[in-house]
């Protein structure tokens, strides 16, 4: 008998334990044994870790950080569901001699156990990793066990800019024009949610250009994972994001007004 270990309870790592805890043996870590089931970990401390599931946040230590926790549980699988920057995932698997995974995780904070179950669960491993074939059925396995849609992507640098560039990044240019928008509908005296009524059956007949709400842009995701890609383009989103907030008194309060749609 094996044991999962999942590493980082924090907004991603606890919904991924709650996810596999009704269908595999596994345990989660943090630095914070507060978040930790003290117990149930010290009972399978004995028990060989199978796949180990990294949802710790990106620092300068990433690197060395992983390197010490697979020297600790001594894992037969590495998974990381922190969003990375590009490379990481085959720097990584050159210093590792076991298979290591990329599945960037999409979904909401709030509801992020509930996104995870309805989205499919994309995934990547380098072509070097040894026992490729393995990890990827065991854990498209382990997935499909957990009700979860898996696609896997042709190499993990791919899925590494998808993360940032498809999903994060995307959303705060769409939220930047939202507040580009703002403050010229205010500068004229129009009212904003009046003015996008106009894009309303656009959205509905085409199924594009979503209205988003034209608030300052806060949180985790989007501005931190800027950083991991560092393009001098898309810096802008954090640039026009503070000029933003200097312009619109109650930028950092109008998200509240939408978020009951979000």
């Amino acid at each position: 008998m094996k044991k999962d270990v999942v590493v980082g309870l924090g907004e991603i790592g606890s919904p991924i334990l709650k996810l596999f805890s009704k269908k595999e043996t596994i345990v989660g870590y943090d630095l914070n044994e507060k978040l930790m089931n003290k117990n149930k970990f010290n009972k399978l401390d004995d028990l060989p870790t199978s796949f180990l599931h990294i949802a710790i946040p990106v620092t300068m230590k990433f690197d060395s950080n992983l390197i010490k926790l697979y020297k600790k549980f001594q894992p037969e699988c590495i998974v990381i569901h922190s969003t990375i920057p590009p490379g990481t995932t085959e720097r990584l698997q050159k210093k590792l001699k076991l298979p290591l995974i990329y599945s960037a995780t999409r979904g909401v904070h709030k509801r992020m156990l509930s996104d995870i179950k309805s989205y499919t669960k994309f995934f990547s491993i380098s072509n070097s990793a040894p026992k490729k074939e393995w990890a990827v059925k065991t854990f498209s396995k382990k997935m499909k066990n957990c009700g979860i849609k898996t696609k896997k992507m042709s190499k993990p640098e791919t899925l590494e800019l998808a993360k940032i560039l498809c999903d994060t990044s995307y959303l705060g240019w769409l939220i930047n024009y939202s507040q580009i928008t703002n403050v010229i509908a205010k500068n004229h005296g129009v009212n904003y949610d009046e003015m996008w009524t106009f894009a309303d059956e656009i959205h509905k007949i085409l199924g594009n250009r979503p209205k988003m709400y034209p608030g300052y842009i806060g949180g985790h995701c989007v501005i931190p994972n800027l950083d991991l890609i560092n393009n001098k383009t898309l810096n802008l989103i954090k640039d026009m994001n503070t000029s933003y907030a200097k312009k619109i008194k109650n930028a950092k309060s109008i998200n509240k007004k939408y978020s009951k749609n979000n």
